[in-house]
């Protein structure tokens, strides 16, 4: 699963979902471009709750990989 922060998302709220993961035992590896930081969620994300996770105020879309449980 990867999740794409909003364009100038802040520090904090991107602490804030990486804390959501942290508290619900996934592990994460953040690549930080010029304009978007995104998070890969290592884990079984099937247990993720999506529409939480996107009322994150920072989060923009989350995306599904194909053949991800």
């Amino acid at each position: 699963m990867l999740i794409v922060m909003k364009k100038g998302a802040s520090e904090r709220q991107q602490r804030q979902v990486k804390q959501y993961l942290v508290d619900h035992d996934f592990d994460f590896h953040q690549s930080t471009g010029a304009n978007r930081t995104i998070i890969g969620v290592i884990g079984d994300t099937e247990s993720v709750n999506r529409s939480e996770l996107e009322s994150h105020s920072g989060v923009h879309v989350i995306f599904k990989i194909p053949g991800e449980s």
